[in-house]
């Protein structure tokens, strides 16, 4: 496994593909692109003396995947290791097709994938796998890897690099992690310099050219796109106005749609801040409806300061937490009838028939509020869902319950 760069939390001594581990098996290689998936199935199957097969998902049917589980059977006892990349993309038949080779061991099966596995595969297909995760290659990694690809340019052609000062590091930066993108950018500048020439410079200029604009890394629709907008909720949540922002930014860098941080955005302002701050709701709405004006970029302004507002301001989960055990007590009582006293009394049938006997009407009572009258159906005790926090402008909504509270208390003696 001397080939593989970085990855040392699976090829240490004592990890899932270290150097003792001689007995083969079947798993999924999960991670960010360029991060070695191909290569580490090509050294697993030189590892484990067996004929290397690869077939990608995208192209594969169910008739190209009996095709390699007859082949394996075929050169049984010897292993076949078969590489699926983009496994993900297969559909539940067509990893069912895989099931039988695998338990009777005429395959071994190497994956690979950017998704979750546990939601792009089927329970019967993982209960057979190991999930290894890939992670994005350190500027070390990258480092050592340039070193080789520049030695094995002069061990070829008598070639040598020269880089304009801070140009190799940027250009290590700017590959964010992945190994094929740096080598890609690195065959480009090579040739676009001069034919023959034996001293190739890679100045800020030329290496931008050949490696376009950096984008950070980005699913749309994947892992990654949902990994961000956590970490911006969390952020949010968690009142680091600054990491928002970065969050933030990170994801509409990335191409992704800003509509969908204004929609986390209002969710936030009721589920995580609520009646702490009253006056975030309605600011977030308006940020998006000025980003819906405006379009990118300028809108985009609105909707940061909308983010940093709610990063910044007072939390409280009290109505989400209100609203969530409401829904239970929903659940758990069925469809119970309104009481005579709260239902509308528009007919004389209904006045006949008890509606609305009995109703208090709160604004003739002192405070504007009538201590003893119940709401709840009838037959069920009276449960406290919202308990405001002593945060913010919820505090006076706590003040004041508490004061009813005792009202009814009062009543009741």
């Amino acid at each position: 496994m001397n080939a593989v760069l970085g990855q040392r939390h699976l090829l240490d001594p004592g990890c899932a593909l270290a150097p003792e581990v001689r007995s083969p098996f079947s798993l999924v290689l999960c991670g960010p692109p360029g991060t070695g998936k191909t290569t580490l199935g090509r050294l697993l199957a030189r590892k484990w003396s067996a004929t290397f097969q690869a077939l990608s998902a995208v192209e594969s049917g169910v008739k190209d995947l009996r095709q390699a589980g007859e082949a394996g059977r075929a050169r049984m006892p010897a292993a076949t290791l078969l590489f699926v990349d983009e496994i993900h993309r297969f559909s539940k038949s067509q990893q069912d097709v895989l099931l039988p080779y695998l338990e009777d061991g005429s395959l071994i099966l190497v994956g690979a994938t950017t998704e979750n596995p546990g939601f792009a595969l089927t329970g019967a297909l993982l209960s057979r796998l190991r999930i290894l995760v890939l992670t994005p290659l350190s500027v070390t990694d990258l480092a050592l890897l340039l070193d080789r690809a520049e030695a094995h340019l002069g061990e070829t052609s008598g070639q040598c690099i020269l880089w304009e000062e801070g140009v190799r590091d940027f250009a290590l930066l700017s590959a964010d992690g992945d190994a094929r993108k740096l080598l890609n950018a690195f065959e480009g500048a090579i040739s676009v310099s001069a034919p023959g020439r034996m001293e190739i410079r890679i100045d800020q200029a030329l290496w931008e050219r050949v490696m376009g604009k950096r984008m950070p890394r980005f699913d749309r629709g994947g892992d990654l796109h949902y990994d961000i907008l956590s970490a911006f909720h969390k952020s949010l949540r968690g009142s680091s106005p600054d990491a928002t922002l970065y969050w933030f930014a990170r994801f509409t860098e990335a191409g992704g749609d800003p509509r969908v941080l204004a929609r986390r955005m209002v969710r936030a302002a009721s589920e995580d801040i609520g009646h702490a701050d009253p006056a975030a709701l309605g600011l977030t709405l308006h940020a998006w409806e000025a980003f819906e004006r405006l379009g990118e970029p300028e809108g985009l302004l609105g909707l940061a300061q909308a983010a940093i507002y709610l990063a910044a301001t007072e939390k409280s989960n009290a109505v989400y937490r209100a609203f969530s055990q409401a829904q239970e007590e929903v659940r758990k009582l069925g469809s119970l009838p309104v009481p005579l006293h709260l239902r509308n009394a528009t007919t004389a049938l209904d006045r006949s028939a008890g509606y609305g006997k009995g109703y208090r009407y709160s604004h003739d009572e002192p405070q504007a509020y009538s201590p003893g009258q119940t709401y709840f159906p009838d037959g069920i005790q009276a449960v406290v869902l919202y308990e405001p926090s002593l945060r913010g402008f919820e505090k006076r909504f706590h003040e004041r319950l508490k004061s009813l509270r005792g009202l009814d208390q009062e009543h009741d003696k």
